[in-house]
């Protein structure tokens, strides 16, 4: 996956734009829950999911681009992605007044992407 594709949802992932709100889904990494999902988008090339850690990182929340989503479970409530806890805790952190701007998306999509720190080849 190159970094331009990590904002897309990964087709075999089950998300459908048409049925899918994700909102307060919990969040399942490689390695354990990470929290739930606080706010979710379905917009093409730009689509992300924002998670609340809740007390695992001190009540931090992260942006995770939809291209890390792996598989979206409607009967469990869930959604796995395809990171580690310690990719996701080491993600830059969400800033609020900023995570919609051109910046911040270049930051967490190049942390993501191929051959970033948050990279994992699935």
């Amino acid at each position: 996956m190159q970094t331009s594709d990590i904002w897309d949802y990964r087709r075999e992932s089950g998300f459908d734009t048409d049925t899918s709100d994700v909102a307060g889904y919990s969040v399942e990494a490689l390695d354990g829950s990470i929290g739930k999902i606080d706010e979710a988008t379905d917009e093409v090339g730009s689509s992300y999911i924002v998670v609340d850690t809740g007390l695992w990182i001190f009540g931090k929340k992260v942006m995770l681009p939809a291209g890390v989503v792996s598989k979206v479970d409607h009967d469990d409530e869930e959604v796995h992605v395809n990171r580690t806890k310690d990719q996701i805790k080491n993600a830059p952190e969400l800033d609020e007044d900023s995570y919609t701007t051109d910046d911040y998306r270049e930051r967490v999509g190049s942390y993501y992407g191929e051959g970033g720190a948050g990279y994992t080849r699935w």
